[in-house]
């Protein structure tokens, strides 16, 4: 959807990791797709979907944490208002989103899968739902989403959460350790890329708003992961009115990471000042964010690891989402 939407420690080798300053990425992990996929018609997925969404109901049923029963809240803040949901227990860890999404776009089942292990928060960026735009639409930037995601974390006072940005959401993360370094533990950067004005463009189709449901599946998962698609757009399915962005402030966040793939933030430019452990993560056949981004981005942050799975796209986290959130849950420790 446009820029985002809907093994063990020794194997990934993140286990008794030290970092230190100015160390470089010298490991490049491939994770193997898995060997049996299921060969349908996106557009016949959906329909089988919908359904099955409609007969299971909301909730996840389960006695964990559960972000279909997490209320929405909103704080005040230095930078306005943001709405947020917060569960589980454990270490903080801020989820940013990408462009045209809302918080209800990160699937249940992989929140609460994070959640089992850390205080999750996840929240709309500017202008998204009940969260307040930042200035004028026309002056929205990445450098700008990161001011008020650090004015979140100031006001729900997470202190230094481990921040997992996906598609845009990882350039605001990438802004946020570099203008906001005392408030990030740890980075991870899930299909999105560096600032530098060297990244490879956005495709034409990321411009595209009104995307139907199946293109927008179908540019997000490869043609061979209809098992993966229909989890994902079945699992989504049950947040009760779900919402996006709007085509203006769509529109502002494409400009905004536009901007920043070109160079022409200075935060953006600064990468090699990031001083905090990173993972950076890729599928192979990311259409929207290409993998040659994820090398770069990987390459340009003193001591990122670069982790990508094979025969996945740029839902790879929620593609391959049980190894993703293994990963994950062994980088923070």
């Amino acid at each position: 959807m446009q820029l985002c939407r809907p093994g063990s420690a020794s194997q990934l080798g993140l286990a008794g990791r030290t970092w230190s300053r100015g160390e470089r990425a010298n490991k490049v992990v491939i994770v193997p797709a898995r060997a049996e996929h299921m060969r349908f018609p996106v557009s016949w997925l959906l329909a089988v979907c919908c359904a099955a969404a409609a007969l299971a109901g909301c909730g996840s049923g389960g006695s964990g944490p559960d972000v279909l029963t997490a209320p929405v809240h909103v704080v005040r803040t230095s930078a306005g208002t943001v709405a947020y949901r917060e569960l589980g227990s454990g270490p903080a860890l801020l989820l940013i989103n990408g462009a045209d999404a809302s918080m209800d776009d990160w699937p249940p089942s992989f929140v609460d899968a994070l959640a089992a292990h850390h205080e999750v928060v996840v929240f709309d960026n500017a202008g998204v739902g009940r969260t307040s735009a930042v200035a004028a639409p026309a002056s929205l930037s990445i450098p700008a989403m990161a001011s008020q995601t650090s004015a979140l974390i100031s006001a729900l006072r997470l202190g230094s959460p481990a921040v997992l940005g996906w598609s845009m959401g990882g350039m605001i993360a990438q802004a946020l350790a570099i203008s906001h370094p005392a408030q990030v533990s740890r980075l991870i950067l899930a299909a999105t890329a560096v600032g530098t004005g060297k990244a490879v463009p956005l495709p034409p189709s990321a411009t595209m708003f009104a995307l139907s449901p199946a293109e927008i599946v179908a540019q997000m998962f490869p043609k061979n992961q209809a098992a993966a698609a229909s989890a994902y757009v079945n699992d989504s399915l049950q947040y009760p009115g779900s919402y996006q962005a709007s085509a203006a402030t769509f529109h502002s966040q494409y400009l905004a990471a536009e901007r920043w793939l070109a160079g022409q933030d200075a935060a953006g430019r600064l990468a090699g000042d990031i001083r905090v452990p990173t993972l950076v993560a890729d599928g192979t056949l990311d259409q929207d964010i290409r993998p040659p981004n994820a090398r770069l981005l990987a390459s340009s942050v003193p001591g990122a690891k670069l982790l990508l799975f094979d025969d996945a796209g740029h839902a790879f986290l929620f593609q391959d989402a049980a190894r993703f959130t293994r990963a994950v849950d062994t980088f923070l420790g």
